[in-house]
């Protein structure tokens, strides 16, 4: 299944060992995931080179290609907030995903769309759990 994996850039990268675990899992179930940079420690590196047009257009083809969303929410981001409603506006399926005890968007915390999945987690095993379950609703646990 082709999955974007959507977390914050900008807005701090102190949560990047969970993204990465996020991601290796993801790629270890079969899945193509379309962001997998994204978990990179270095990835403000190769992104500060890419003109903000170019991210724009390429963040939106891989929305649009994605199958589902897994996005990590614990860090505020405009970005990642625009990437979960542009996919829920067209009716992907997203799990927004926060470490416990975290000041979450009320925006995201009281999404009553059908295509959201909103879920805390309190270490790295249990966000990995909170993911499979996402993907056992959608009958897509595995390939």
């Amino acid at each position: 299944m082709k999955v974007y994996f959507s977390c914050s850039l900008t807005g701090g990268r102190q949560d990047q060992p969970i993204y990465a675990a996020i991601v290796d899992h993801l790629t270890r179930l079969g899945h193509n995931v379309l962001t997998a940079h994204l978990a990179s420690p270095d990835v403000m590196d190769e992104e500060a080179v890419v003109d903000p047009l170019a991210v724009y257009r390429r963040d939106i083809a891989w929305v649009e290609a994605c199958e589902a969303m897994i996005a990590e929410v614990s860090t505020p981001s405009h970005g990642v907030g625009y990437e979960i409603a542009y996919a829920l506006d067209r009716q992907k399926p997203v799990l927004c995903c926060y470490r416990a005890g975290t000041r979450v968007s009320k925006m995201i915390l009281g999404n009553t769309m059908p295509h959201i999945t909103v879920r805390a987690y309190r270490d790295e095993a249990e966000a990995l759990q909170v993911v499979d379950s996402f993907f056992r609703t959608l009958n897509l646990l595995t390939k």
